[in-house]
């Protein structure tokens, strides 16, 4: 088993409006998402938004992203880019 974790820094102030992104995501595809979580920061840097997702294998996650033809993505992931000021992955494994 693994954990990946999508680290996003988000610009200032920008939190609530990525959140209802990802809530979104979420609601309309939840078979996509049922070993995913979303975290937000509580201490350390300052809007810091986290992707979190456990899967069997890194075969098995890269078969589990998105299709990026799909409209609702393409559209998504327009208006989260546009939210981040960087980002960067972190794949564990579980112990």
């Amino acid at each position: 088993m693994i954990v990946v974790r999508n680290v996003f820094r988000l610009k200032f102030g920008k939190s609530r409006e990525a959140l209802a992104v990802w809530k979104d995501n979420f609601a309309k595809d939840p078979n996509m998402f049922k070993n995913a979580r979303i975290l937000t920061d509580l201490v350390g840097p300052f809007y810091t938004l986290v992707l979190e997702m456990t899967f069997d294998s890194i075969a098995a996650s890269q078969e589990a992203r998105p299709n990026m033809d799909d409209p609702h993505w393409r559209e998504s992931y327009q208006k989260f880019a546009s939210l981040v000021d960087s980002g960067y992955r972190e794949i564990f494994t579980i112990v």
